[in-house]
């Protein structure tokens, strides 16, 4: 259950001459006051690190209609008021964050990632003896943390390792859909073919277009729900390798300071961070080193 830090002590009113509803031709829909929109945009960013700026007010608006279509709520003023109350906190507001967030990746995303953690990390990390913990930090659908799967194993094989995979995300929704491993065949596109014919499974039907990951690959990575914003990670592993790529790019320069100087504390002596590729740590003081770009170690 949430608990919230801050509640607002009265729900929000339409600004003098702003309506609460839009007409055209013959429907209404909702319309979100600048008073609704600082309150949410302000308590999303304090409690999950996402940053939404004046100019994403339309998109925010447009994503939580279909919240108010759904719990048939005619205004923001009311869900607003929903929201916060003692039943909004228990209940919408897992629900609202999987509407907000935005979830987008892929099967060996920015390849050179993986190329560097098979020729380098892995390598290195494998002369300790250690069991090799990796976590993917907003796994999203599971694409990362399936392809860390198939590289891991693919590794093990002839380096004899063993590795376990924690992936976490804050959205129910699309840890959901991470946990069932179906993909339809153009996600899997960018799958190598021999690892395609190793590591997934067709689907019975085959018009569907289909398929699964593996059962032995499924059982290597466990999926959390976990607020990236949380002062405690609630994670016992000490990682060896953190994956959070265009994760960070959605909060401000201080959150990513400070979400950065807890993952190092989550992180082994000569263990790496990857970061997505418009995502840059300069400036900052950690103890990390770049060894790559958008790689960094632990010093």
């Amino acid at each position: 259950m949430l608990q919230p830090q801050r509640v607002p002590s009265s729900s929000p009113q339409p600004q003098s001459g702003e309506a609460e509803t839009a007409m055209s031709g013959g429907n209404t829909w909702p319309v979100m006051s600048q008073d609704n929109f600082r309150q949410l945009s302000e308590y999303i960013q304090l409690h999950y690190g996402i940053k939404i700026p004046p100019v994403k007010k339309t998109m925010l608006e447009g994503r939580l209609r279909k919240r108010l279509r759904i719990l048939g709520i005619d205004t923001f003023d009311a869900y607003c008021r929903y929201l916060f109350s003692r039943k909004g906190i228990n209940s919408e507001f897992i629900q609202m964050i999987d509407v907000v967030t935005t979830n987008k990746t892929d099967f060996f995303r920015e390849c050179g990632h993986f190329d560097y953690l098979v020729g380098k990390a892995l390598p290195e990390l494998s002369r300790t003896g250690r069991k090799i913990e990796v976590w993917s930090a907003g796994c999203s659908t599971g694409e990362e943390p399936y392809t860390l799967a198939m590289v891991l194993t693919e590794f093990a094989e002839t380096c004899k390792i063993d590795f376990s995979i924690v992936a976490t995300d804050i959205s129910t929704r699309v840890l959901k859909q991470a946990k069932s491993a179906v993909y339809t065949h153009d996600r899997v596109e960018p799958v190598p073919m021999p690892l395609r014919k190793k590591y997934l499974l067709r689907g019975k039907d085959r018009r569907k277009g289909l398929v699964r990951i593996m059962p032995q690959l499924r059982a290597k990575v466990q999926f959390r729900r976990l607020n990236l914003m949380d002062r405690r990670f609630s994670l016992s592993e000490q990682m060896a390798v953190i994956f959070c790529r265009n994760v960070m790019i959605y909060f401000d320069r201080a959150t990513q300071e400070e979400l950065l100087n807890r993952f190092c504390d989550h992180l082994i002596p000569g263990g790496y961070i990857f970061t997505g590729h418009s995502e840059t740590l300069h400036g900052m003081e950690l103890p990390l080193v770049s060894v790559a770009p958008t790689i960094y170690k632990k010093i």
